[in-house]
C-alpha cells in the first residue's frame, strides 16, 4: 500500500507542476502577444496614415514650410551618415572590450569596478550622454555640431550594450574549446581569433543589432548637440571623381536625423504635417529593419561558415 500510495503522490505532484508549466507557458504566450498586437497596431495606423504621402519625391526631397512640398531627403542622409559613424566606433572598441575583459583581463577589485560601471552605464538615460557630448566633442575638441560629434555621442550610448553583449555571448562557449585549442599548441591570441570569436559571432551581432536599433532612434542626444531641425542641404559626399576619391569634409558638416524631422513636423498645428511624420515613421521602421536584415544576414552565413 505504501508504494502504491508514493506512486500516487508522485504522480500527482507531476501533474500539478505540468499544470503550473502550461499556466505559465500561456502567460509568457499572452505578454508577447500584448506586446505584438500593440507594436503592429500602431504599425498598421503610421501605415495607413502615411503610405499615401509616401513616394519619390517625398524620398528626394528637402523639407519644406509647405506639407505637400516637404521631404525628408537631408533626414535619411544624416541618419545614415550618423549610423556609419557609430558603427565605425562603437562596434570595434565594444567586441574588443568585451574580448578583453572575459579573456585577458585579470580577475580582481579594478576589473569588478569596470564591469560595475558598464554594467550602470548601459541604463544611463540618453539626454545625460548628449550633455557629456557637448561639453566633451562639440567644445574640448572642437569638432561642432556636426556629423562626427553625433555619431561619436551615439557610440557612447550603445557602447555598454555592445561590450555586455559580447562579454555574454563569449560566456556562451564550452571551456573545452579553449582546452582544446590550447592542447594542439595555439596560443591565446590563436585561440579567440579561429575560436571564440568565431563561435560567439551570433551572439555579438545580436547585441550589435540592438544597439544600432536604439541608436538610430534617439532624439534627445543629438538635440543637445546641437542637430538641426530645419536643413535644405546636403553633406559634402564621402566619396568623390578626383584623388584622393575619399572626402572628410562631411563629418564636420551640420545635419538632421529622421527621428528629429518627425518630432518637428508632429509639433506643427497642420494635419499634413502630422501625415509626414506618419510617412517618415514607415521609412524610419524600414530603415532599422534593414540594418536589422542584413546583420541577420550576416550572422547566418558565419554560422554556415562555421558548420561547413
Amino acid at each position: 500500500m505504501t508504494p502504491a500510495r508514493d506512486l500516487g503522490k508522485i504522480r500527482a505532484l507531476i501533474a500539478r507542476h505540468k499544470r503550473w508549466d502550461m499556466i505559465f507557458g500561456l502567460c509568457g504566450l499572452l505578454a508577447l502577444m500584448i506586446g505584438v498586437l500593440t507594436f503592429s497596431a500602431l504599425f498598421l495606423d503610421m501605415a495607413l496614415d502615411g503610405l499615401p504621402r509616401l513616394g519619390w519625391d517625398f524620398i528626394t526631397s528637402f523639407p519644406s514650410r509647405k506639407a505637400g512640398q516637404a521631404g525628408i531627403l537631408s533626414a535619411w542622409v544624416g541618419s545614415a551618415l550618423v549610423m556609419l559613424v557609430t558603427a565605425f566606433f562603437a562596434v570595434p572598441l565594444g567586441v574588443a572590450s568585451g574580448v578583453y575583459l572575459e579573456e585577458y583581463a585579470r580577475k580582481n577589485w579594478i576589473t569588478d569596478i569596470i564591469e560595475i560601471n558598464i554594467t550602470n552605464l548601459a541604463g544611463v538615460p540618453s539626454i545625460v550622454y548628449g550633455l557629456l557630448a557637448l561639453g566633451l566633442f562639440v567644445y574640448q575638441f572642437d569638432f561642432g555640431q556636426s556629423v562626427l560629434s553625433a555619431g561619436l555621442t551615439l557610440a557612447l550610448l550603445i557602447l555598454p550594450v555592445v561590450i555586455v553583449a559580447t562579454r555574454e555571448a563569449i560566456r556562451s562557449i564550452p571551456q573545452a574549446i579553449r582546452e582544446g585549442s590550447y592542447a594542439c599548441g595555439a596560443t591565446q591570441w590563436q585561440t579567440v581569433r579561429y575560436h571564440i570569436l568565431p563561435y560567439s559571432s551570433a551572439g555579438i551581432l545580436t547585441g550589435i543589432i540592438i544597439g544600432m536599433a536604439r541608436a538610430i532612434g534617439e532624439t534627445a542626444p543629438v538635440i543637445t548637440i546641437g542637430a538641426l531641425t530645419f536643413i535644405a542641404f546636403l553633406p559634402p559626399a564621402p566619396v568623390q571623381s578626383t584623388p584622393p576619391f575619399l572626402n572628410f569634409e562631411w563629418l564636420f558638416a551640420g545635419f538632421t536625423v529622421m527621428p528629429i524631422q518627425m518630432f518637428n513636423w508632429t509639433s506643427r498645428p497642420e494635419a499634413a504635417f502630422l501625415v509626414n511624420a506618419a510617412a517618415a515613421g514607415f521609412v524610419l521602421v524600414a530603415m532599422t529593419l534593414a540594418m536589422n536584415g542584413a546583420a541577420i544576414w550576416l550572422r547566418y552565413r558565419l554560422r554556415r561558415n562555421i558548420k561547413w
